[in-house]
């Protein structure tokens, strides 16, 4: 499946916020990561240009970092910085309760955005741009990959 197979799938009414979060992703991430589709989902990845060694759980996937889906109820957010990085949730929790009316939704690495009209397009900007490849590459071997 292709990027715009994915999003051609979308439905109608969720299509325009996932395209918005979309397009926030793209104009904030470093160089280096590729968009691909990885698991089901829009995927941003460290291509395997740039480590070879690719995911542990399953090298032949390039290293992922930052995944988009478009689920039944809601448009899920995978950032694993916020997984690995405490300190950079407990920011991302902080000031997503400034601009949204109901109560985060999230996992280890996920947020899901149930009330479309409440997702934080400028925050998700300001996560996404944090952690350059060399950094995320340095977190990832040091934190994760055993």
């Amino acid at each position: 499946m292709t990027v715009t197979e994915y999003i051609d799938k979308i439905d109608i009414d969720k299509k325009p916020y996932f395209n918005a979060l979309r397009k926030i992703i793209l104009e904030n991430l470093p160089d280096g990561y590729e968009e691909v589709i990885q698991y089901g989902m829009l995927s941003y990845v460290v291509p395997h240009s740039i480590f070879p060694k690719g995911y542990h759980c399953d090298p032949i996937n390039p290293l992922p970092f930052i995944s988009l889906a478009s689920q039944k109820k809601s448009i899920n957010f995978y950032h694993m910085g916020l997984y690995i990085d405490s300190d950079l949730m407990d920011y991302f929790t902080n000031e997503y309760s400034k601009v949204a009316k109901h109560k985060i939704d999230n996992g280890k690495s996920c947020i899901r955005f149930k009330y479309y009209d409440e997702i934080p397009y400028a925050l998700i900007g300001e996560i996404v741009s944090k952690i350059k490849v060399s950094e995320w590459i340095k977190i990832y071997e040091e934190k994760i990959q055993k």
